[in-house]
């Protein structure tokens, strides 16, 4: 187990998020990942190609994404604890982990939407909340929009959040980084397209796999948060319970349904995605029609998820007898 690896690279993530300067220097491992999923999706996801063959191209695009992370991963983390000595050597490996983890940035994103409502109107609350959602946003009302925000922040909370760092207390940063790998060909590839619904379908299926575990465990947190708050963490259990499941995907349903518990809201709903109306059924039974203070008090749910989050690996170090004990994860 590898909680202090995690919990380390959670609070320097919290604190300094990814410095800018270093993103326009050397860019950020989602870009360095993005950059093979579309050369492999440009040379091997030809659409003279039949489905079989572009499904199995695709299985191989995840196979070689797999062993490419976990072998960097591997290699970064052994070339740290053979340099320095252990103390240095678990600093320097989360600051490698805080480059996977999206808490800082998440908050930022969707703070912005509200700040953007409240300060210049409906036209700029839909620029930034484009930003963090794939649907279109150009006939959006403002309650859309807000609703939209804080879907983001529900599903992102466990997969930029959760996931990776659940993977880093399992597998240490290989997992975390082959965990990132599989995540953005997910978002890059794994459509239900004419062009990617063979190619990305075994990356969407392992990336369904691998958040099964956070997504559940992020609605847990999100349902603690709401006690730890005042909010009904019962109607976020009675939400979750009986409206998780209704939602397209296996795992972003939990925390958004959690979410719309907590805060008494109705989330997801009807939708365009690329032009075409989608018929999503809502989630939750409470308020639909949304503004910037709804936004506001999720972000505040959000924070103390994270809260709880911390504080859970702390206690996962403290039990196992040998607070921030290093290993090398291999």
């Amino acid at each position: 187990m590898f909680a202090d690896l995690a919990l380390v690279a959670l609070v320097i993530e919290a604190m300094v998020g990814y410095p800018d300067g270093l993103y326009r220097l050397v860019g950020h491992p989602v870009t360095w990942i993005g950059r093979l999923i579309a050369w492999c999706d440009r040379t091997w996801n030809s659409p003279g190609r039949s489905d079989e063959a572009r499904r199995a191209l695709g299985l191989l695009t995840l196979l070689l994404l797999l062993a490419l992370s976990l072998a960097v991963g591997c290699a970064a983390t052994l070339i740290v604890v053979r340099l320095f000595p252990h103390p240095i050597a678990l600093l320097l490996t989360a600051m490698l982990g805080s480059s996977l983890l999206a808490q800082r940035s998440l908050d930022a994103h969707v703070r912005a939407v509200a700040a953007a409502l409240e300060q210049h109107g409906l036209d700029a609350g839909r620029r930034a909340v484009a930003h963090i959602v794939g649907r279109d946003t150009t006939a959006l009302d403002e309650a859309a929009v807000c609703r939209a925000a804080i879907e983001s922040l529900a599903e992102n909370f466990s997969d930029g959040v959760v996931a990776p760092a659940l993977w880093m207390v399992v597998t240490g940063l290989p997992g975390a980084l082959a965990y990132k790998a599989v995540n953005t060909a997910d978002s890059m590839i794994g459509h239900k397209t004419a062009r990617h619904r063979a190619f990305g379908w075994a990356s969407a299926r392992c990336d369904d796999l691998i958040n099964l575990p956070a997504s559940r465990l992020a609605a847990l947190w999100l349902v603690l948060a709401a006690a730890l708050l005042g909010c009904s963490s019962r109607t976020a259990l009675a939400v979750l319970w009986r409206d998780a499941r209704h939602h397209r995907s296996p795992n972003a349903g939990w925390p958004e349904a959690a979410m719309a518990g907590a805060l008494g809201v109705r989330l997801s709903g009807p939708r365009v995605y690329d032009g075409e109306p989608v018929a999503e059924p809502w989630i939750g039974n409470g308020r639909c029609d949304l503004g910037p203070a709804d936004i506001r008090a999720a972000l505040r749910l959000y924070r103390a998820a994270c809260a709880i989050q911390a504080a859970a690996l702390l206690l996962l170090i403290f039990a196992g007898g040998a607070p921030l004990q290093w290993r090398v994860p291999i």
